[in-house]
């Protein structure tokens, strides 16, 4: 097959979405709504930088420049997203000239836009000769999709326009029919990064690194929170607010969150709090360090008020890191709570380190939890199972359709 697929070339989920393809001889363009260095495999490359994304260094290197200075980063977080919500669609008539004059280059025999905004956004134009696919991530809908009237608007427009959609929870498939997909769509359950590759997490124990950031961890109860920063979508403040009851019940814990490292609304929160020597704020981690540190952690926890499947509750689950994560709709398809995980208010800090504690105090539940999970992952987040009903996706896209037949 030709595809090609639309998404944030930075993305670790695009990137392993875009490997399966690679790996099986399919022949795979990439236009990358963010700048970066194109992935390796690719037939073409090309990046088209919509809402503003081309500021996104800037914005990064500028927050580490004001590490320390908690108030105007935090500001800056609070005022950018919403006026993107309003400039972003503004940018979108511009690239999506150039999108379609790349289109017409490539040639595909279908497009993948692998979240709707902007992705979805920018491929909405895709000539109606060739199917376009979009994905749904877990805040499309719920959050971004009511940033603004313009936001709304394209959502649904990328919705009426898209012949099949892919969702990692049921509840964003509903959604997206409610937003205006049309009836004869179809629609597919799958992680949004393709599933676990189960076969790779194997002897990532001892991977190399992880002995040096380990060391600092001792035997010492560890939660692990690694969903990095999330304005909109997260509590992390909630969390940074919890840690301090689970101290006073388990003064030994250790909260490691890696992709923090130089956060200052974190650093701040830490050193307000007074928790800096149970807290480890750390850099990104390697996907084999992460999943090593997963192995080791107790808990794994994502304060969550707008999301779908993270991948990297999949991964804990598959590590065998009990989850305690926020009490929404998406995380209900996945956790039966007091059976594999825990259920919690992320906007409150008591429910929160109720969560934890329980958790790190009922090795029993643990113990449970792990073997039901290890369960739920081979059998509905299978990387090489999931990623094969994707390509018999694509090809039901394409036949009764009329399209072309691969």
């Amino acid at each position: 097959m030709r595809l090609l697929f639309v998404a944030d070339g930075r993305s670790p989920t695009a990137l392993n979405w875009l490997r399966y393809w690679i790996e099986k001889g399919h022949e795979t363009h990439l236009i990358s709504t963010y700048p970066c260095n194109p992935p390796s495999g690719l037939t073409s490359f090309h990046i088209l930088p919509v809402a503003f994304s081309g500021l996104a260094g800037v914005q990064a290197r500028a927050s580490a420049d004001l590490q320390g200075k908690p108030g105007p980063v935090r500001r800056l977080r609070g005022v950018l997203r919403p006026l993107r919500y309003y400039l972003g669609p503004i940018s979108l008539p511009f690239y999506r000239k150039r999108f379609r004059t790349l289109v017409s280059e490539v040639r595909p025999d279908l497009v993948h836009a692998l979240r709707i905004p902007f992705d979805g956004m920018l491929a909405a134009v895709t000539p109606s000769g060739i199917p376009l696919i979009v994905s749904i991530w877990g805040n499309d809908i719920t959050l971004h999709a009511h940033g603004s009237f313009l936001m709304a608007a394209l959502t649904r427009q990328t919705l009426k326009r898209a012949d099949g959609l892919l969702a990692d929870t049921l509840r964003d498939i509903s959604l997206g029919q409610e937003w205006g997909l049309p009836q004869d769509s179809q629609t597919l359950i799958v992680p949004g990064a393709g599933g676990i590759r189960l076969e790779e997490m194997t002897g990532s124990e001892s991977v190399k690194g992880a002995e040096t950031l380990f060391q600092e961890l001792s035997d010492a109860p560890i939660v692990v929170n690694p969903r990095g920063q999330r304005p909109g979508s997260l509590r992390q403040d909630v969390f940074f607010q919890a840690i301090p009851l689970v101290l006073e019940k388990i003064p030994q814990a250790v909260f490691v969150c890696p992709s923090l490292a130089t956060d200052a609304e974190c650093e701040h929160w830490v050193d307000k709090l007074g928790i800096r020597p149970s807290t480890k704020l750390w850099p990104r981690l390697s996907q084999v360090q992460l999943w090593a540190l997963f192995k080791k952690a107790q808990v794994f926890v994502s304060p969550s008020l707008h999301d779908g499947t993270p991948n990297s509750l999949l991964e804990a689950m598959a590590c065998g890191c009990f989850p305690v994560t926020g009490n929404i709709e998406s995380m209900r398809e996945w956790i039966q709570t007091g059976d594999n995980g825990l259920l919690v208010d992320a906007t409150s800090a008591r429910s929160l380190a109720d969560g934890m504690i329980t958790a790190l105090e009922s090795p029993s539940l643990r113990a449970t939890a792990k073997n039901k999970n290890a369960l739920i992952i081979a059998e509905r987040a299978e990387y090489w199972h999931c990623m094969a009903k994707v390509e018999a996706f694509y090809q039901g896209i394409l036949k009764p359709k009329g399209f072309k037949d691969l």
